[in-house]
């Protein structure tokens, strides 16, 4: 049997939904309502996260046993323990969305471990009060998306939700992928989700919302006791310091999203995470060629508003819907106002120091390594050129190269050399010209900064198509690429030459294929 050590918090400390029915409705002065994760027909454990597991206190033997699989694949439930699905509500799209909830999330329990408190949740284990039209369950085309994204990111070193497991269920989900009419049956699957805590933005706005101001101040009081101890202040300043230290979180986070190039595209209140961590991988994506327009989202295709340009002020307006949930405790306009004035130049700063690191620039005056990113990021955009292999590149440039040889070894970044001609090849003549000037004044020497670019910018990322690939052998009952990808990226910083195939731009046969370019919320 396994042995966890359990340790609920959020279930014994805040409200529960009176209503035990599990029907479609919605859930008034409560955080959330007790429900039991649907049995499946026939599961099947396709694979674990071996790094996560020490984390809970499991063994690769508790993997092995009909526990594990029962369990984490939502047809048990472990022993006095009593899952539920959180009440919450969100912006959507920009749009207030009212009430929304764990409609295919059902959580476990949590489980202390080292000093740590980690909740479990399963993702596509049956409907909740919260479902709305939906069944509440999840295919494995998304299902591998999530598993192998969560722990990609982690090891990216990106604050980030995790993944224990990835199951089949043995049932068939009908979805209809573009929206287009268009439905089929998918195989159907259950990841088994893993955080300190999945209490996101919208958690407080419903409350708010419904100004059920009593349970809004309990569920703030919660989180800052279990998730921001830090915090020593009392009355107000207590939920001032609190907004004040999400603020910084989430800057935190979207900073290492530009930094890799990851787009979330659906960065709605609700899929914010109250501890700045990425939370629900639906349909994101990894920039390759460097497009600051580019949103991986079918359903957000025309407005474009979670574009990869855009993240760090979709970031700031959620913060802005979180202080006005947050409001009712504070009761004072100005303050509030501080915290988020403050946002965009904590942003920026931040940014700008990634952005020196990511050149290898840790000497060069600020004015002039300024200068040196907008140039770059002006340049980048001349003709398709790949995000992460250009950034990789650029650290194999040394102080003694010409304009020529150093345009030759980040060559292999660009989709299509034949543009280089021209206006852009002077473009990029030009600003490798400030670049190599730039370098000559650095302190390091050249293996040394390389070594320090190496360590920021990955050589390896999940790139749509590497996952589509994956689905698409698993699709055909081949489960092996899943633990390919899942190896290789747990090391993305390292050169791994027996991996080289996978340091490789987007394949034409991807650019416009669907799971590849861009992806629709249907999973």
């Amino acid at each position: 049997m396994m042995k966890l050590n359990i340790q609920n918090t959020f279930s014994k400390e805040l409200p529960a939904d009176k209503i035990l029915e599990n029907s479609r409705r919605q859930v008034v002065d409560a955080c959330f309502s007790y429900v039991t994760p649907k049995k499946t027909k026939l599961p099947k454990l396709l694979h674990v996260s071996e790094e996560l597991l020490s984390s809970l206190g499991l063994t690769k033997e508790d993997t092995q046993s009909d526990e594990f699989l029962a369990v984490f694949s939502g047809n048990e439930v472990f022993e006095n323990t009593h899952p539920y699905a959180m009440c919450y509500g969100g912006h959507q799209f920009g749009h207030w969305a009212g009430q929304l909830g764990d409609g295919r999330a059902i959580n476990l329990f949590e489980i202390e471990h080292n000093q740590k408190q980690w909740a479990l949740q399963l993702k596509g284990a049956g409907e909740t009060p919260y479902s709305r039209r939906a069944d509440g369950l999840a295919v494995l085309r998304s299902s591998i998306r999530e598993h192998l994204c969560s722990e990609a990111m982690y090891h990216l070193g990106v604050p980030t939700t995790r993944s224990l497991s990835l199951s089949l269920t043995g049932d068939e989900v009908l979805r209809d992928v573009m929206y287009n009419g268009n439905a089929a049956y998918e195989k159907g699957a259950v990841v088994c989700r893993v955080a300190p805590s999945f209490i996101r933005f919208g958690n407080f706005e419903i409350l708010s919302a419904r100004q059920n101001h009593q349970t809004l101040q309990l569920l703030t009081d919660y989180t800052i006791q279990h998730f921001y101890p830090e915090i020593a202040s009392e009355g107000k300043q207590k939920y001032l310091d609190f907004l004040t230290a999400v603020r910084d979180n989430t800057i935190e986070m979207v900073v290492h999203w530009q930094r890799v190039g990851f787009v979330h595209g659906v960065m709605n209140t609700d899929n914010m995470s109250i501890l700045g961590l990425t939370i629900d991988y639906g349909p994101y994506g990894w920039l390759e060629d460097v497009n600051y327009e580019w949103t991986p989202n079918t359903t957000d295709a025309q407005n474009r508003r979670y574009r990869f340009g855009n993240q760090p002020y979709i970031t700031m307006w959620n913060m802005y819907k979180l202080a006005n949930a947050l409001y009712p405790l504070i009761d004072e306009v100005d303050p509030l106002q501080a915290i988020l004035d403050d946002y965009e130049s904590l942003y920026l700063e931040k940014y700008q120091q990634m952005m020196r690191h990511k050149l290898g620039l840790y000497d060069t005056k600020t004015t002039d390594s300024l200068n040196i990113i907008a140039e770059i990021e002006k340049t980048l955009q001349l003709t398709e050129t790949d995000y992460t292999i250009f950034y990789r590149l650029l650290a194999n440039i040394t102080k003694e190269d010409t304009t020529e040889t150093a345009l030759n070894k980040i060559t292999y970044s660009f989709y299509d050399t034949q543009e280089l001609k021209g206006e852009v090849s002077d473009s990029w003549k030009k600003w490798l010209t400030t670049y190599i000037k730039a370098i000559n004044n650095e302190t390091l020497i050249d293996s040394e900064r390389k070594e320090k670019m190496d360590a920021i910018n990955p050589k390896y990322v999940l790139r749509n198509y590497m996952a589509q690939l994956a689905i698409d052998d698993a699709n055909n009952g081949n489960y092996q690429l899943i633990d390919e990808l899942y190896q290789l990226l747990k090391n993305p910083y390292n050169e791994q030459p027996e991996n080289e195939k996978w340091f490789a731009k987007r394949p034409d046969w991807a650019k416009n294929k669907i799971g590849c370019s861009m992806l629709s919320c249907s999973s």
